[in-house]
């Protein structure tokens, strides 16, 4: 009798209030039930394995050329040795220049919406948000009128606002800057020192080298 009962299947019957998708039984999932989403990925292309398949022989490169061979091929830009693309325009001009200083400029018009009680400082612009950060050097333009007498501090005026600010019986008071760009600048090719390194012959045959004439101008620049 006990081997008769533990192979019958006792049928679950659900509570009352239970509810009706706990009856149905859920399928379970596996690894192999997992599919890339349609279109996702495609099927790589079989080439050279024979005519019948449309890419063989020449695999879809066409026949001879520079195109047609293994390797790198032409640089970019190069167009068969005529003049390229990039040198043929001719509006193409000027650059961007790298160290220049990204100044926050501010209009006395936004110091008149303010309508702050204090000093009005760069940390106050960038609290209210009118700045960008605090590492930006700010510039006070004179865009706006001045009806009352503000106490500013900054890093630099224009001409206009330090007028119309002074006008209305306020203060200015210039910071000195300490950012980052303040020494963000190119080289130059035109030093006086090279120049003198110049006149000294410096890599002539016969010519001091370059450490010995450096010396040499620094002893008779402290002399």
């Amino acid at each position: 009798m006990s081997d008769a009962t533990d192979d019958l299947e006792i049928p679950v019957v659900p509570a009352a209030d239970a509810p009706p998708e706990a009856t149905t039984p859920r399928p379970r999932m596996t690894l192999s039930d997992l599919r890339p989403n349609p279109g996702s990925r495609s099927n790589s292309k079989r080439l050279g394995r024979g005519h019948g398949s449309g890419k063989g022989k020449t695999a879809g490169r066409g026949t001879k050329g520079q195109k047609s061979r293994s390797g790198p091929g032409p640089r970019i830009g190069f167009e068969g040795g005529q003049l390229p693309i990039q040198k043929r325009m001719p509006y193409k001009r000027g650059f961007t220049n790298i160290y220049k200083t990204p100044w926050e400029v501010v209009n006395l018009s936004r110091l008149e919406e303010l309508a702050a009680a204090g000093p009005i400082t760069p940390e106050l612009l960038h609290q209210r948000g009118i700045t960008r950060g605090l590492q930006f050097p700010v510039k006070i333009l004179g865009n706006g009128e001045v009806t009352s007498a503000l106490d500013v501090t900054a890093h630099a005026f224009s001409a206009s606002a330090r007028a119309r600010i002074e006008a209305a019986g306020g203060t200015l008071q210039t910071r000195e800057r300490t950012d980052q760009w303040i020494t963000a600048r190119p080289r130059s090719r035109r030093l006086p020192l090279n120049s003198e390194l110049k006149l000294a012959r410096v890599g002539k045959v016969g010519g001091p080298s370059r450490r010995e004439a450096i010396e040499a101008t620094a002893g008779t620049r402290k002399g």
